[in-house]
């Protein structure tokens, strides 16, 4: 599993230097407008509906609400290969980020013509919301990879986490306790208000350098077969021809496995254990935040130091082990303290995970093709959370909460025998030289 002979030959800037780099701020700030719609449509959306009375099996549904981002490959080549109609002299990148991003805010206000009483509207609501957020995601993902060297790619995520982290404890934890006051309809309002910081950052950034074939296309009429060809089957044929490409894509699909099933059903399991509303918001809350915040950090810090593969090997083991959490929460019914242990653990342990999974899914695209690959990529790494996940309701109905909770850490167990083959004969490789960034 040595990264020797993939490592970059030049010297890596210093954390310091790197810290001082206006782009990790705007990265960060991206991260935030990331990460705000994603509970909206997710967690946040399940307590409303758990306590609306909504049934099990309905509430496990909802994890199909977020196909959109598993399926976001499908037009992701858009965002690879055309103009954003009159906002192109923004250019690309940025240019459909402020096209997507307002529909964004329109889809989150959407929410609040609705409540559980009339679950299908809800429902269909946030389905709205998930796609305009996968759409904001894939080209906020393509951003940074064309962005940032490959040497600060962690470092990149590291400040796109803090962001993305910061946000889902406003839309999360924040949401549910603001719900007392406000109402679940004037939260909506207010994070709908918080969705217009996505464009406030996209204004401020600076647009990437596009390479020579995407620039041709642009600027040149080019047939529809031939722009299929390029922005659909040739991203999708290159990957597809690599080394270990069908190991790769069993490893991506397993790696969150467990997560999403426990993950899914986590606002009905409180409810089951006594916990309330507040004793959720809370334990969600500032701590959780800081505990991710400095997994991320820790990860980020990891990949740079020991390499993309160790490093994703340290942090998936250790996220497994995490998960055994949830089992002994099970038995610990109206235990606070032991509700905010897990919560603590299980962000620290996510933080940790998600610094080096999401290098290794950028280490794997073509400059050539960020947006397409990219999204499919973490689509297919997604789609655990998007379709098994569906299923945990009835899952958790048929085997009770103790039982549920042991399969998903068991199910966590074959993405590590992948991941340790995987490592061993198709280690990390990086996609581009510095020079080409």
């Amino acid at each position: 599993m040595s990264e020797s002979a993939t490592a970059p030959a030049e010297a890596r800037p210093t954390f310091a230097a790197m810290l001082r780099d206006p782009r990790l701020w705007l990265m960060t700030g991206f991260g935030f407008a990331s990460g705000l719609p994603l509970p909206l449509s997710g967690f946040t959306l399940r307590q409303w509906l758990a306590e609306g009375h909504v049934g099990l099996g309905l509430i496990g549904l909802t994890a199909n609400i977020g196909l959109a981002y598993s399926l976001k490959f499908l037009w992701a080549p858009v965002f690879d290969n055309a103009a954003p109609g009159v906002l192109g002299g923004l250019g690309r990148r940025r240019g459909w980020l402020l096209a997507v991003q307002p529909l964004l805010t329109i889809a989150c206000l959407l929410m609040v013509l609705a409540s559980p009483t009339a679950p299908s509207l809800l429902i269909a609501f946030a389905a709205i919301l998930a796609f305009c957020s996968a759409s904001q995601d894939t080209i906020i993902d393509a951003w940074r990879i064309e962005t940032f060297p490959q040497a600060m790619q962690g470092t990149a995520l590291a400040g796109y986490i803090w962001g993305y982290r910061a946000a889902l404890l406003i839309s999360g934890a924040g949401a549910i306790a603001l719900a007392t006051p406000w109402g679940w309809h004037g939260v909506f309002v207010a994070m709908a208000a918080l969705t217009l910081i996505g464009p406030i950052v996209t204004l401020l950034a600076r647009e990437p350098e596009a390479t020579a074939t995407v620039a041709h296309m642009l600027a040149e009429h080019v047939s529809f077969a031939t722009r299929f060809a390029r922005s659909v089957i040739e991203p999708l044929s290159e990957f597809a021809s690599r080394r270990g490409a069908p190991v790769i894509l069993l490893f991506i699909v397993l790696f969150r496995l467990g997560e999403a099933l426990a993950g899914t059903m986590l606002p009905p399991f409180y409810r089951h254990l006594g916990f309330d509303r507040a004793q959720v918001a809370i334990a969600n809350g500032p701590i959780s935040l800081a505990a991710v915040l400095i997994g991320a950090a820790l990860g980020g810090w990891l990949v740079a130091r020991i390499g993309t593969g160790r490093a994703l090997l340290i942090t998936g083991c250790f996220q497994t082990l995490c998960m055994f959490m949830y089992v002994l929460l099970s038995y610990s019914a109206g235990i606070h303290h032991m509700l905010m242990a897990t919560a603590v653990v299980e962000s620290f342990s996510e933080g940790l995970a998600d610094a080096a999974f999401i290098t290794y899914l950028s280490s794997l695209c073509s400059r050539a093709h960020t947006a397409t690959q990219y999204a499919l990529l973490s689509s297919i790494a997604a789609l655990a959370l998007r379709t098994v996940a569906g299923l945990s309701g009835f899952m958790a109905a048929s085997l009770g909460w103790h039982a549920f909770y042991i399969v998903t850490a068991l199910a966590t167990l074959p993405s590590i025998a992948v991941m340790v083959y995987l490592l061993k004969h198709y280690p990390p490789e990086r996609r581009w030289s510095e020079q080409e960034v």
